[in-house]
């Protein structure tokens, strides 16, 4: 188990790390997204290990609440980022896969 202190230095260091990611999503910085990314979820991954939540006080659930409140908005910001991206994306592979799909489909393959 977390020292309190050890669990919000946990959280902080997820903050800033999604800040980091909504930075890079704002300027088109994908592969550095990507990157990231992978330490997001060995951070997410590590604080599922201990949660001390039933121990804080008032004070310490607001620290908490306000912490994870950051990490959502920043979280929902990236989202909204990248979907356009991977929209196209997909689109550019339906458009690439058609002729593929079409031609299978005139010669009775599936």
């Amino acid at each position: 188990m977390k020292t309190t202190q050890e669990y919000f230095a946990h959280y902080e260091a997820i903050a800033a790390l999604s800040a980091c990611m909504l930075a890079a999503a704002r300027s088109g910085e994908w592969g550095e997204l990507k990157t990231m990314q992978s330490a997001y979820r060995d951070l997410i991954d590590g604080l599922r290990e201990a949660d001390p939540s039933s121990e804080l006080d008032d004070s310490a659930r607001a620290r908490k609440l306000e912490l994870v409140r950051r990490i959502l908005a920043d979280d929902a910001a990236i989202r909204d980022l990248t979907a356009p991206s991977l929209a196209r994306l997909s689109a550019a592979l339906f458009t690439v896969n058609r002729p593929v799909r079409v031609l299978k489909k005139m010669i009775g393959l599936r």
